[in-house]
């Protein structure tokens, strides 16, 4: 593939999934316009504290997601239509025991996580009506995820695209129909949010209905080395969510004990207005990763370089965009969602706006880095890189600055952690990476290709 049809599917491919992951981000952000309007600052401490669970839910859909649709892109056109269709399924089969499992625990266990997260008597209710409702609603959140994915890896951006936007306008509605006319409160907010995948679903499926589609589901015996290599290669994207969701945790647990309930309600504001930005680099890395994949089934070590640096130049100018208009909107911004009008949770929520949101440039090189590597099929770099930027290094910088005291370091905490990783990041592409990633090719595909008019054979 030459370098300007490299370019144009790239433009194309991040532009919808950019719209789409938004679209997507959105879910969370309406809840919390709506539940400040209607609820106050407790309704946003409470949903604050409910994030972490849509990040673990999230990074299950995203792992099988991910990781299918890569072995997916690797091997179409190499292999029987049969053995692309045994790693969907397999996929498919491993959400729903993972749903199962979440299922299960917005039944039985929904009061005793609630606690867990560190709900007190004042918001206790509002967390529990929430979470439990999301917790029931899983098995659509993670099917959604795995087909938005795998629709993507089958060219299909513009469908995977209007799904998505199509349940995000319904979740508008429902949200403002839900909280205001029927006085719902958080049940009712977390319902909008929990009906919306099925729209999303609903609209994916012409995919299905056209004949388009070139992965379905059969009648198979699950293979758990299939399984296996599928969770392998999109591991990162769930230690990343995961780690997303311990951050959360750590954060509200050193921002109550330094600014109290306001910090909270400060921080949740932050909390969800990162996930928007933060759903700008995600989507450029999930809209690379189909092509990536592609060229490396393709065996084009020039492109995935070529690929590469227009990806890693096209994340520094989004981030310089972003945090510009972030920065000169900022009291904007937070004035939508202090509802009371409070000025200390104004101030606290704008000072710590654009001290956190300098991740963003560092953020969007890692997360091009994690696909590369997974592209490459080295998933132990990548799983590292997603460590590194969650957990390993923002839990302690955390405590750091909490023993310190320094609020602005707290602040600080997520750009140092993506910085540092950055760092790591270039260590292992350039001296890890490049040796075994792109020019050793460990999968050997079988010399008949199936062309694009037999798509749909069986």
């Amino acid at each position: 593939m030459n370098r300007s049809n490299i370019r144009s599917q790239f433009f194309k491919y991040i532009i919808f999934n950019i719209i789409s992951t938004l679209g997507i981000s959105v879910y969370i952000l309406i809840d919390t316009y709506f539940i400040a309007k209607g609820m106050g600052a407790d309704g946003l401490a409470a949903l604050n504290l409910c994030l972490p669970v849509f990040n673990f839910i999230n990074g299950f859909g995203l792992m099988l997601g991910i990781g299918g649709g890569s072995k997916f892109s690797m091997l179409y056109c190499h292999v029987e239509r049969r053995e692309t269709d045994k790693i969907f399924t397999n996929a498919f089969y491993a959400a729903l025991m993972i749903a199962a499992v979440f299922e299960l625990t917005g039944i039985f266990f929904s009061r005793q996580v609630t606690l867990l997260l560190g709900a007190d008597s004042s918001i206790f209710d509002m967390a529990h009506s929430y979470l439990r409702t999301v917790l029931l609603f899983s098995p659509a959140f993670i099917l959604n995820q795995l087909l938005v994915c795998f629709m993507r890896n089958d060219c299909a951006p513009k469908l995977a695209m209007a799904g998505v936007l199509g349940s995000s306008a319904a979740n508008v509605v429902l949200d403002y129909v839900f909280i205001f006319q029927y006085n719902m409160g958080m049940r009712g907010a977390a319902l909008a949010t929990c009906i919306a995948p099925f729209i999303s679903m609903g609209i994916m499926s012409f995919h299905f209905l056209s004949g388009w589609n070139a992965f379905q589901l059969r009648k198979i015996r699950p293979s758990m080395e299939i399984t296996r290599n599928i969770m392998s290669l999109g591991l990162y994207s769930l230690l990343t969510e995961c780690s997303g969701g311990i951050v959360i945790l750590v954060f509200n647990f050193v921002i109550y004990r330094m600014l109290g309930n306001t910090g909270i309600a400060a921080y949740g504001i932050i909390a969800n207005l990162a996930i928007v930005f933060t759903a700008i680099f995600t989507g450029l890395s999930g809209g690379v990763q189909p092509l990536m994949c592609t060229l490396r089934g393709e065996r084009d070590e020039k492109g995935i370089r070529y690929l590469v640096r227009i990806s890693v130049i096209t994340s520094l100018i989004l981030a310089v965009g972003a945090y510009t208009a972030l920065y000169l909107k900022t009291g904007t911004l937070v004035s939508l969602f202090n509802s009371d009008g409070q000025a200390q949770l104004q101030s606290v929520a704008e000072h710590g706006l654009r001290l956190y949101f300098l991740f963003m440039p560092f953020m969007g090189i890692n997360s091009i880095f994690t696909v590369y590597f997974t592209a490459c099929e080295l998933p132990t770099a990548a799983q590292v890189v997603s460590l590194l930027r969650g957990a390993l290094l923002v839990v302690p910088l955390a405590f750091l600055f909490y023993f310190t005291r320094s609020i602005n370091g707290i602040w600080l905490t997520i750009p140092i952690a993506e910085l540092l990783t950055v760092g790591v990041s270039s260590v292992i592409c350039f001296y890890i990476a490049k040796p075994y990633g792109v020019y050793v090719y460990r999968y050997q595909p079988k010399e008949r290709t199936i062309p694009s008019s037999n798509k749909n054979l069986t």
